[in-house]
């Protein structure tokens, strides 16, 4: 397993519409690096973003899509989305502000 900095963790926020609605209930969505654990991203949220306290993480494992180009055929990378529950009294997260 990689030496992984809290830093390389969080790769970037998924900005979906089930995701925005998600975000009411406190629920914020990322994709993750494949080799990251669940205490891995609850430490790298909560480092990443002040005065933030995650009660719980859901994580993905998303399998590459099949993708053809003419006759050569591959595969998409691999990625692992992961669902950050956050406390009630923990603040926002403001990437997510004004989308």
């Amino acid at each position: 397993m990689a030496d992984l900095k809290y830093y390389d963790i969080i790769l970037k926020p998924v900005i979906t519409e089930k995701s925005m609605n998600a975000m009411e209930s406190k629920k914020y969505t990322f994709y993750v690096h494949t080799d990251a654990t669940k205490t891995q991203i609850k430490e790298a949220v909560e480092k990443m973003f002040d005065g933030t306290k995650v009660s719980k993480v859901n994580t993905m494992n998303l399998n590459g899509k099949n993708r053809r180009r003419g006759n050569t055929s591959g595969k998409t990378a691999a990625k692992k989305k992961a669902i950050v529950q956050l406390t009630a009294d923990s603040k926002e997260i403001e990437v997510f502000e004004g989308l």
